[in-house]
């Protein structure tokens, strides 16, 4: 069940997606072609889901992994219902939601509470990590360690800016894209990106 300001956030995003547009705010994509094997391989890491099950990435050699650091009480938490409708849609996408406090304090509940959240407001189905840091510290999550470290991951050093980041790994294990908070999962660029070959 969504609270008063979830509601709010909700109908409010159109309009700050409009703005976004139009002022550029969280709007970057990186990307690294030809994709480059990394020193370190993410399907060496596992991590822990909302409900304390641990999943090993490498259940996710052979397809697309799109990572996303999320949270609860964020502008950007209507991409959970875009989040679900692509993977729906698209064959060998798998998605992994990463809930963090890292912006704003926008991601306060327990881990059962934001899962809870996911199924019941957004009937979401893909992995619910456990929440943890995703910007960089002693703390940081494993995975966005490997995403924000050029030494693990070959070439990107880009930090989330905000809730909703995303990073493309494609089927061999590579870092092709990040996409800023304000490209939305079922825009061009992330569609584009998750078709190549």
């Amino acid at each position: 069940m969504m609270t008063f300001r979830q509601r709010l956030l909700r109908s409010l995003y159109p309009v700050y997606q409009a703005v976004a547009r139009l002022t550029g705010r969280h709007r970057k994509v990186l990307h690294r072609e030809p994709a480059v094997t990394p020193p370190a391989s993410l399907y060496d890491l596992e991590l822990t889901l909302s409900n304390g099950e641990r999943l090993p990435l490498s259940r996710f050699r052979g397809r697309k992994l799109l990572l996303v650091n999320t949270a609860s009480n964020c502008i950007y938490t209507s991409h959970y219902e875009t989040l679900r409708e692509l993977e729906a849609r698209s064959i060998g996408l798998a998605i992994i939601a990463f809930p963090a406090n890292d912006f704003k304090e926008q991601e306060q509940g327990s881990d059962a509470e934001i899962g809870a959240f996911c199924r019941t407001a957004f009937s979401i189905s893909f992995p619910v990590a456990r929440k943890a840091p995703v910007l960089p510290g002693a703390d940081q999550q494993a995975v966005y360690r490997w995403l924000t470290d050029p030494a693990q991951n070959g070439w990107n050093s880009q930090a989330p800016t905000w809730n909703f980041a995303k990073y493309l790994v494609d089927e061999q294990g590579r870092l092709t894209h990040y996409f800023d908070p304000a490209i939305t999962p079922d825009s061009d660029a992330v569609i584009q990106a998750m078709e190549r070959r």
